[in-house]
């Protein structure tokens, strides 16, 4: 992952260049990350399968004000190909993301592994199946645990999230006003699942986002994950919620 003759601004100018969402990261992270001095990366996870390998490394970076700040890398693709005879070397067809949030970093790894690629696939034995599929995604989830809530830059959290979602029914600039209150979040996988829409494999992955605000109340968002699109890419729709995001969930699946 690193060379070892490699300076932090090069090393980080590495990260951003070829992670597909440096974007996201927000400003004031990359601002913050321009007065890096030192850093070091290491291995914080992995997953290996046949289908997919993904790793999650944490870099973290000395700034010149004494602080530490890090940055968590998943890096993903299906299984290694061949390598290439005529330069021994095996052909990078990985993905990078990075986060400044140990927790997006944490779903983003739980949507590969846990919930698009090692799950069993609905929807292949007919209009039965499919009516399963619909019962499943609309039942109501086991009692919950006790929500622990970590005080983690929370209001940037929800910002992110809210930005992030394409579908245009979601919550609108009051909940965003709202959310600029929360000071501790905590995030649940709710459900997840895969099935045939459209011919073809599709994932479903249902998250609460739950946040306590400033004033001791709590609210939460509904952010659902798929790849029920017309070209399989990911898209992400968050919702006010749980019943209409399992709406939403319903509406897709109509066309498997």
């Amino acid at each position: 992952m690193s060379d070892p003759y490699e300076t932090t601004e090069q090393h980080l100018e590495r990260l951003l260049r070829r992670a597909l969402n440096s974007f996201d990261l927000p400003d004031n992270t990359v601002e913050r990350l321009g007065t890096a001095l030192a850093h070091s990366s290491s291995l914080h996870s992995s997953h290996h399968s046949s289908v997919l390998h993904r790793e999650t490394y944490r870099h973290t970076y000395l700034l010149s004000d004494g602080t530490a700040l890090s940055l968590w890398e998943l890096v993903h693709g299906g299984p290694r190909s061949a390598t290439d005879p005529r330069t021994r070397t095996e052909p990078d067809l990985r993905h990078h993301e990075l986060y400044d949030d140990e927790a997006d970093a944490h779903v983003a790894a739980a949507r590969l592994t846990g919930s698009f690629g090692e799950v069993p696939v609905f929807g292949d034995d007919g209009p039965q199946a499919d009516l399963e599929i619909l019962t499943v995604l609309m039942a109501a989830p086991p009692a919950p645990l006790p929500r622990m809530y970590a005080p983690d830059n929370s209001a940037d959290h929800a910002r992110r999230v809210l930005r992030r979602a394409e579908n245009g029914d979601g919550p609108g600039e009051e909940t965003a006003r709202l959310l600029r209150a929360a000071f501790a979040h905590h995030i649940t996988q709710v459900f997840g699942r895969q099935c045939r829409v459209d011919g073809r494999n599709a994932g479903f992955t249902l998250y609460e986002h739950a946040f306590l605000l400033l004033d001791g109340s709590e609210t939460s968002l509904w952010e659902v994950e798929h790849t029920a699109t017309p070209d399989g890419r990911h898209m992400c729709e968050v919702y006010g919620d749980e019943d209409t995001a399992r709406g939403a969930m319903e509406s897709r699946t109509r066309i498997c």
